[in-house]
């Protein structure tokens, strides 16, 4: 077995830059492409990755995971962590989410039946979800103002 390949990431902070493909920087530093972004990662210059289990703290069937209340919650997800979601997506997640809040609903998950809308209560899983987007959205087009 070989030894590892090392990157120097003085060069791979400068090459990355220059807009160079993981692919090209896989070939030019004789690793794969899995370890440029490793080696990407710990050079910060990665973004880190996005997180959905507050906005889906069920573990999904296969078959619900790309359901409308799924995407709508993963876009909600996204947008909270300040991620860019494609307006038509966001908005579609936003209408969803205000519909079931203003009517005083909730969304829950049951592998057998998949999301459904329950009575809202105190602590209602999509009004925090919501208010999470709406924060960050807020917060995002504040600062496009600032600048």
């Amino acid at each position: 077995m070989g030894r590892k390949a090392r990157i120097d990431q003085e060069e791979l902070v400068r090459l990355a830059g220059e807009g160079w493909t993981n692919a090209r920087l896989a070939e030019h530093f004789g690793v794969t492409e899995s370890g440029v972004l490793q080696a990407k990662r710990a050079a910060g210059l990665s973004k880190p990755m996005t997180d959905h289990s507050r906005a889906l703290p069920w573990k999904l069937r296969r078959e619900h995971s790309q359901s409308g209340p799924a995407t709508n919650l993963r876009n909600l997800s996204a947008a909270a962590q300040g991620r860019r979601v494609p307006v038509d997506k966001l908005n579609t997640a936003l209408r969803w989410a205000s519909r079931l809040v203003d009517n005083g609903l909730d969304i829950a998950y049951d592998p057998e039946r998949g999301f459904h809308e329950v009575p809202a209560a105190a602590d209602s899983h999509i009004a925090r979800v919501l208010a999470e987007a709406r924060d960050a959205a807020d917060g995002s087009a504040a600062q496009g103002a600032d600048s």
